[in-house]
């Protein structure tokens, strides 16, 4: 299995073995439950379906009908989250009820982290884009954290595609890349990753092994030949 869904409880900090201060999130990750796996052969890719987060006793009424009678057949607890992960070639498939924790990523020392963003409603471009804005002498008046120009004369004659300007901030689904696994609890189901994720404590998250994960080593440079 390659991913898990789960919340964000919040950060905290850790110490390292040297004493170094870490910068922490707290994720609790599942209990997740297979729903569905999906094949190559009826599908046209290898993928499982997981749920999160089962609904109480008097929640389900609120389900849409499909998914209620799906859960049903399948002898399923109905879940209020439903995300699916991609299966690697050759992984071994789950089965449908399975139940997937936060123990497969034991060996695993970075992982990505995908999240809704906070949002922050309508933002101008001194807050959306870090626009320094104008001067607060030399003559400005009224316009201390507006744009400015935003385009040109009768060629083209129009504002150009993707030009930074105020409008709705955050609100994103984010994803970052190759956060360090600094610690596991797979008893209380918490995953402690180094640095902050996307969105507010309480928000849903998807993580995945980070497939993209490299060492950097520095390679010393060739020795000079010094000149006879």
């Amino acid at each position: 299995m390659n991913g898990l869904v789960g919340r964000k409880a919040g950060m905290t900090q850790v110490f390292s073995d040297d004493g170094d201060e870490v910068p922490v999130t707290i994720l609790e990750m599942g209990p997740c439950f297979v729903t569905q796996v999906k094949t190559g052969e009826v599908d046209g890719y290898s993928a499982v379906q997981l749920g999160f987060d089962p609904f109480t006793k008097k929640n389900p009424e609120k389900m849409a009908k499909p998914q209620r009678v799906m859960f049903e057949k399948r002898n399923l607890k109905p879940q209020k989250v439903l995300r699916e992960v991609k299966l690697a070639p050759g992984q071994e498939e789950p089965k449908i009820g399975d139940e997937i924790k936060v123990d497969i990523f034991q060996d695993v020392s970075h992982v990505s982290v995908t999240a809704i963003s906070k949002g922050r409603g309508f933002a101008g471009v001194v807050k959306r884009h870090g626009f320094s804005g104008a001067p607060m002498s030399h003559g400005a008046h009224e316009q201390f954290r507006h744009p400015g120009s935003v385009g040109m004369h009768s060629m083209p004659g129009r504002v150009l595609k993707g030009k930074k300007l105020p409008g709705q901030m955050g609100n994103e689904r984010v994803t970052i890349l190759n956060l360090s696994v600094v610690r596991l609890f797979p008893e209380r189901n918490l995953m402690l990753v180094r640095g902050a994720v996307p969105g507010p404590n309480g928000g849903l998250v998807m993580v995945t092994k980070s497939s993209r994960a490299k060492i950097r080593v520095k390679q010393a440079e060739p020795a000079k030949k010094g000149k006879k």
